[in-house]
């Protein structure tokens, strides 16, 4: 098991990082006056960096011909100082990664595998370690990644607070950074693809928007003037627990006819079985709809109208210029899209600000997995010392 760093050691590490990404390749004499740290606690830092192979040592070879003891030149190794991003879904992981080693943090690469709604967390655990290991090229090692953004479902808050929120939150984090020898920060999935959406999917460079993901579940997040909202307890964006029909079917949450009740795959599908359209899962949907069924039109006209009329009131109170739908559902194109426009064209006052534009999400499976790099990269801008040696939810 990897030794627990302290906060200031971790601190110390990071700027390191920090130095070499800015001034490139340098030695300890010189790391010194630019770190501002003492000789002692340079030398431990350098020393753990070397260990867990983020930081690399060699003497120049003209180094070499001089007189006296070389002194070592520290560089980055381009095949770690990476940071993580991990999904667990449903019946999924999903793993991203980004090299954090040079300024323009690029994407390395994404990757998932699905998986049974039973399968343990180990497992899972186990199945993201393999997954990034691809992606790195089959050089990962524990105590090698930056940090791990993570992606669950469910409400994440403080410890203990709100009926939704769930203990197995801080166990997922504390055995990934077990498995990972890294720190971790964990966030709701969804609100992590909300924040994706807005750098490099959809809603690009838009600073008020609003997310919806119509999958196995319902959920959903909003950016306003360019940050993550999360609510007290990190309850915002909890759009599939409102209600739609005060008679409906009851809903996990304990409530009634929730948009979740009608809108979540399952409901869906089941809809359209029951109105005698037999579809096993999204694919054979979208099959139906683009043979002209009239029964999976109907239903997700009138799906569309239920989220629709959801989306107007949320637009009332938030205001905001972009809303995003995303999730399997997306894919069954304008059959609901086109109710969903159409409920937001009636139901939206008009005024100078006009009705939210509706897009499809842009980014697919990966997007929670590179909202959870989003994660730690503004954490990190910000110095948050919850990277610094922590792994806990990520408090409103």
């Amino acid at each position: 098991m990897p030794t627990e760093p302290t906060p200031a050691s971790t601190a110390h590490k990071a700027l390191i990082l920090r130095l070499l990404r800015e001034h490139g390749p340098l030695t300890r004499g010189e790391l010194g006056p630019l770190s501002g740290l003492s000789r002692t606690t340079l030398y431990d830092a350098v020393g753990a960096l070397m260990d867990n192979g983020t930081v690399l040592a060699s003497v120049p070879e003209v180094a070499r011909r001089r007189r006296g003891r070389p002194a070592e030149v520290l560089t980055l190794n381009p095949g770690a100082g990476r940071l993580l991003g991990i999904e667990f879904a449903r019946r999924a992981v999903r793993v991203a990664a980004m090299d954090a080693t040079h300024a323009t943090h690029a994407i390395v690469g994404t990757t998932g595998e699905p998986h049974g709604p039973d399968t343990p967390w180990q497992t899972r655990i186990d199945l993201a370690w393999r997954l990034a290991d691809r992606l790195t090229g089959g050089t990962l090692r524990p105590g090698a990644l930056n940090g791990i953004g993570i992606g669950v479902t469910g409400s994440v808050g403080p410890s203990g607070h709100g009926p939704l929120w769930s203990p197995r939150h801080d166990v997922v984090a504390a055995r990934v950074r077990e498995r990972f020898g890294a720190p971790a920060l964990i966030d709701d999935n969804t609100r992590l693809a909300t924040l994706a959406e807005t750098i490099w999917g959809a809603a690009a460079g838009e600073r008020n928007v609003l997310y919806l993901r119509l999958s196995h579940g319902v959920g959903g997040g909003l950016v306003m003037a360019g940050a993550l909202h999360r609510g007290a307890d990190g309850r915002s964006g909890m759009f599939g627990h409102i209600s739609v029909d005060p008679d409906g079917a009851p809903c996990e949450c304990g409530a009634v006819g929730c948009l979740e009740t009608v809108a979540s795959v399952g409901a869906v599908l089941d809809a359209c079985r029951t109105a005698g359209c037999a579809v096993a899962d999204v694919p054979e949907l979208v099959t139906a709809l683009e043979s002209g069924d009239e029964i999976a039109h109907a239903v997700l006209s009138q799906v569309g109208a239920q989220v629709g009329r959801v989306l107007a009131d949320v637009s009332h109170a938030v205001g905001p210029d972009v809303i995003v739908i995303g999730g399997e559902l997306v894919d069954a194109g304008r059959a609901l899209m086109a109710p969903i426009e159409r409920v937001l064209d009636t139901r939206i006052a008009r005024g100078s600000y006009g009705v939210p534009r509706v897009i499809p999400a842009g980014l697919g499976d990966p997007g929670t997995a590179l909202g959870a790099i989003a994660l730690l990269r503004r954490h990190t801008d910000r110095e948050t010392p919850g990277l610094r040696g922590t792994a806990r939810a990520l408090m409103p």
